[in-house]
């Protein structure tokens, strides 16, 4: 037998760049849903879900090319991906989108309730759709999703919901009464579901963002951007992967001991 045949066999170590990577998984096994996955904050999210090992269920209703384009670079993070096209303000449609996610996924760990819309408005000249709209959307749509998800993660004794809140819910904002009570009823969600569940495994919170730099602000004037940012301490807008690092944090392990908070991301606007 030559000194080669003697020598056991060994597995080269992984490179520094694969090693960092695998040691960033910690979301290597979980699925998660996120609601409004194709634009902005959910865009960003799901991508950070996915950096994390995390598969992905990324639900939108009408962007459909954008919804293409974040699944595709979601795939790129060798994780399962997939799109799931639904109105989540509608019961038996947001029912229909869950039991496809749960065939093809098996079941969710991670949900992330993101889909939110504005129909901007001062009160006096508000008419009762505008109101319904937002409400139904932002307020409905996450009971709808978050009551067809949680049975399972109470069965299996472990899950995250994390809801999109916002500042304008507990500050409000001139012309957004429809998107303030909406965004402070899913804070009064949070708080109460947290209590509800949380000795079954099942943390609920939220992430309350400023304004950030999305197609939602970009609709803003520019002066009333401009009167944002002098209100906000760091002075700049924030951005979609600043909030998605939130949410990440509160889906991790690492997080289990947190449940019922509303976790500010505003650059100090709100404190």
């Amino acid at each position: 037998m030559s000194v080669v045949d003697q020598v056991p066999e060994t597995r080269q170590p992984a490179s520094q760049p694969q090693q960092q990577r695998e040691a960033h998984k910690v979301l290597q096994g979980k699925k998660a849903l996120i609601t409004g996955g194709s634009r902005g904050i959910g865009r960003a999210t799901v991508l950070a879900l996915a950096e994390a090992g995390a598969d992905v269920a990324i639900n939108y209703q009408r962007c459909g090319d954008a919804a293409e384009d974040v699944c595709r670079a979601a795939r790129k993070l060798e994780v399962h991906a997939n799109l799931f096209q639904a109105d989540i303000a509608r019961e038996a449609d947001a029912q229909r989108m869950v039991n496809a996610i749960l065939d093809e996924f098996g079941g969710i760990d991670i949900l992330v309730n993101n889909a939110g819309i504005t129909r901007d408005k001062t009160f006096l000249k508000m008419g009762r759709a505008l109101w319904d709209e937002v409400l139904e959307v932002n307020l409905t749509g996450t009971f709808n999703v978050t009551r067809a998800i949680l049975p399972g993660m109470v069965e299996r004794g472990w899950g995250r919901v994390i809801n999109l809140a916002s500042i304008v819910g507990q500050t409000g904002n001139f012309g957004q009464i429809n998107y303030a009570v909406s965004k402070g009823g899913l804070i009064a969600f949070t708080m109460t579901l947290a209590r509800e569940v949380a000795r079954r495994g099942v943390t609920v919170n939220a992430v309350a963002p400023g304004f950030i730099d999305t197609d939602m602000t970009k609709g803003m004037p520019e002066a009333a951007l401009a009167a944002v940012q002098a209100m906000t301490p760091m002075g700049r807008l924030g951005r979609p992967d600043e909030i998605a690092a939130a949410v990440l944090f509160l889906a991790t392990p690492q997080a289990s001991y947190i449940t019922g908070q509303v976790l500010p991301v505003n650059g100090g606007m709100y404190m």
